[in-house]
């Protein structure tokens, strides 16, 4: 009897829905075709021409950009602008058709020398072309400190933008370093912060989130 049941009500969904019926996106594994991401424009401070690279993951599950003049610092040695520095990226991501991504995850990464009574910030943020900006996250660290140092800001589900299926929008990233000297002896001893560093490590990772498109038409 069960059997029988569940027989008809199988054959009356499937009589009921159409064959194509789209039943909206889902959260899928990263498609297996190799992802390619083109470098629009770079402007900024931060990184000046040729001193921004950017490489994909070969599981397409992530996106690294490795900075090589990216330093904000304040003190002796400094000019008075360096407290303050900046990268605009513009990057167009080819993905393969039925996939559309987001970024919920990036893990910044740098070194720091800062000196006792100052400290220095990290922000970041991003958006694609014609749509909001993210809203910047932003993480401050206190001296001293000479090490290391890492953030991670992690989007909500749901805050996730994702690009809009079928369409290639150039996706824009925003970071900033910023040093602020405190109560620090600016004349004696310099504070500097970097994202970048002789360990390739250090540098930028953005995590993709995928998601399926509806077939066409």
């Amino acid at each position: 009897m069960l059997n029988t049941l569940a027989a008809a009500l199988l054959a009356f969904s499937t009589a009921a829905a159409p064959a194509t019926a789209w039943q909206g996106p889902h959260f899928t594994d990263p498609p297996t075709d190799k992802i390619v991401i083109d470098v629009v424009t770079v402007n900024g401070s931060g990184c000046p021409p040729g001193t921004a690279a950017v490489a994909v993951s070969t599981d397409n599950t992530k996106f690294t950009v490795t900075y090589s003049d990216y330093l904000a610092q304040v003190g002796v040695g400094a000019k008075p602008t360096d407290f303050r520095k900046n990268c605009q990226l513009s990057l167009v991501v080819h993905v393969p058709s039925g996939f559309t991504y987001a970024i919920a995850q990036t893990d910044y990464r740098g070194y720091a020398n800062i000196k006792k009574g100052a400290n220095f910030t990290e922000k970041a943020n991003y958006y694609f072309q014609g749509m909001s900006q993210t809203i910047p996250m932003s993480h401050k660290f206190d001296g001293p400190k000479d090490d290391n140092w890492q953030t991670t800001d992690k989007v909500g589900v749901d805050q996730i933008v994702y690009a809009p299926c079928g369409e290639e929008r150039n996706f824009n990233i925003n970071t900033e370093l910023r040093v602020d000297a405190g109560t620090s002896n600016t004349k004696e001893t310099t504070s500097f912060a970097t994202m970048d560093s002789t360990d390739t490590d250090y540098s930028t990772v953005y995590h993709f989130h995928w998601q399926t498109c509806p077939p066409k038409p």
